[in-house]
């Protein structure tokens, strides 16, 4: 595999490791507490990355079904167009300043999650959404992800490349990730 995709590669394994540390040994409570007003549970973080999935690994499929029938072949190396190297930084986890995260944006109403979220189906949603986000990484490799687009689920005027698609994908992962983290964190006080 190219060594940029490997890279997304062990992100997005990374990404799979750090919820099953999370998860272990948390009770259903924790799970689904939030640790303050208008904030997210755990559970919601990762029903957030669920929807985001669903949104976002349509367009990965037809890029690359594109891709292919075109008999695209890609060398080199690959570049996030600039629309999705700005996206890539801004749905990346968050900085800390004085303690506590800074920069919060918040979703548009097809991300946001429901209620009832239990932790063995969302975990597994997450789980499977991983395994065919490694799996469209494999079929990409090769291909010239960085000349196809991708249509932003949030947006109708945003679109940005498939090499950079998976770059904000496993960047936004690891941002709500890290706040579900910290939302278990100060559940558990």
């Amino acid at each position: 595999m190219h060594p940029q995709l490997e890279a997304i590669a062990g992100e997005i394994r990374r990404a799979s490791s750090r919820l099953d540390r999370l998860v272990t040994g948390l009770s259903p409570e924790e799970w689904s507490a939030r640790p303050g007003a208008g904030e997210w549970s755990a559970a919601e973080c990762v029903a957030h990355l669920n929807l985001t999935a669903d949104g976002m690994l349509p367009g990965l499929r037809g890029a690359l079904d594109g891709l292919e029938a075109q008999g695209a072949r890609g060398a080199g190396r690959y570049r996030s167009d600039p629309v999705g190297w700005f996206f890539a930084k801004v749905v990346g986890p968050l900085p800390r300043i004085g303690g506590r995260r800074r920069g919060r944006v918040s979703t548009t109403a097809p991300f946001e999650p429901g209620p009832d979220l239990p932790l063995e189906e969302t975990v597994a949603r997450f789980r499977k959404d991983q395994e065919e986000l490694l799996r469209l990484l494999g079929r990409g490799d090769g291909l010239p992800l960085d000349r196809a687009t991708v249509q932003s689920p949030f947006s109708d005027r945003v679109r940005y490349n498939a090499y950079a698609t998976f770059r904000i994908i496993v960047r936004h992962e690891h941002r709500h990730l890290q706040q579900a983290e910290e939302a278990v964190e100060r559940v558990r006080g």
